[in-house]
């Protein structure tokens, strides 16, 4: 089996299923008649640096999309003559994770923090291991419940202040654990 085949087969189940198959899954994908073959392929695209194998074993995707054209920039206050030139190529995984061991993504439920452009529906990259700055947008458990909101601190004391003016800070009456900070947002439109 061509490479290039199977990389196409690939994005196509995880374009409709959101993750990559089983190895059981590869057997029916791509006509194998034993997980053999699918283990072969699976350590050919590893290799190759397409996919990966999480920590339970499972394959997951890598550089398994192509990366996209970096052309240039646009203006988004006053219009200029935009110039069409291929500047770089970047993959989103790059971009938007600085470390992809220590990093998850939430989704964003509510709207206590629509004034830092972080709205409903939204996912978040959160990185673990960071020591958070005052002011950082943090993933945290304050007295049990968790939330995201800004870092903040007065009189040596640690708080979480959402960014909208319809809720009031959160002052921790027993504990507060950052589990981590916000290093990317992703908001899809269509």
């Amino acid at each position: 089996m061509k490479i290039d085949s199977a990389v196409k087969k690939l994005q196509k189940f995880f374009t409709s299923h959101k993750r990559l198959p089983s190895y059981q899954e590869m057997c029916l994908l791509f006509g194998f008649a034993s997980k053999k073959a699918s283990f072969e392929l699976a350590k050919k695209l590893i290799k190759l640096g397409v996919v990966e194998k999480d920590e339970t074993g499972r394959l997951i995707p890598k550089q398994l999309f192509p990366q996209l054209k970096l052309l240039g920039s646009i203006a988004a206050g006053t219009p200029s003559p935009a110039e069409e030139q291929l500047l770089s190529t970047m993959s989103f995984d790059h971009f938007l994770v600085n470390r992809p061991d220590r990093s998850f993504i939430l989704k964003v439920s509510g709207d206590s923090m629509v004034e830092a452009g972080i709205h409903d529906g939204d996912l978040v990259v959160i990185e673990k291991g960071v020591i958070p700055s005052e002011g950082d947008i943090v993933v945290a458990e304050v007295d049990g419940d968790f939330t995201l909101k800004y870092l903040k601190r007065q009189d040596g004391q640690a708080y979480l202040m959402p960014a909208n003016s319809r809720y009031s800070p959160i002052y921790p009456e027993e504990n507060l654990t950052i589990f981590g900070i916000v290093v990317s947002v992703i908001r899809k439109y269509h």
